[in-house]
């Protein structure tokens, strides 16, 4: 039987993954209106993950035989006042996403949950790349936003992406 306040930060932790991608479509949306389709895509993609990312919780936790509980999931509040600004709060969101999952890592370390440490390797990793990537498109904001031509370039880029599920199995 797992430990209760590490049960109920998975749950919790559901909820947040599905915050992510309700965000991250909102993210998707705005830039789809703003004529970026490539950075709409980028993070339509980020939204596919994130659903997907809940997904692994849920089922972990029902492989172990706990009650998953859902909770209705927040608006989203950022206020979306240009492609800097939904980026860097992208970043911010990805580096509370990773503190989150360090909470849950910490929680099952106190109580010797290899099981769930395991589980939570994956997102410990994932959650560096997710920041990395955050953080690339920032610099490659910041380098390229300013000029027309090497917008298009970058949007086009974006655009290319494509969605690869995670291989994490349970």
């Amino acid at each position: 039987m797992m430990n209760t306040k590490v049960r109920d930060l998975l749950n919790q932790q559901i909820n947040k993954e599905l915050y992510s991608a309700y965000l991250y479509l909102d993210f998707s949306n705005y830039f789809e209106e703003q004529g970026l389709d490539g950075f709409a895509n980028w993070y339509m993609i980020q939204a596919q993950e994130e659903r997907d990312h809940a997904m692994l919780f849920y089922r972990f936790l029902q492989n172990n035989n706990e009650k998953v509980t859902l909770e209705a999931i927040a608006k989203p509040d950022k206020e979306l006042s240009g492609p800097m600004a939904v980026l860097k709060a992208g970043l911010a969101h990805e580096e509370y996403v990773t503190s989150l999952i360090n909470d849950i890592y910490a929680a099952a370390y106190e109580v010797k949950d290899f099981r769930t440490m395991q589980f939570l390797d994956w997102f410990v990793k994932e959650q560096g790349e997710e920041e990395t990537n955050a953080n690339d498109l920032i610099s490659k904001m910041e380098l390229f936003g300013s000029d027309p031509k090497s917008l298009y370039m970058l949007n086009s880029e974006l655009g290319a992406r494509v969605y690869s599920a995670p291989s994490l199995t349970l």
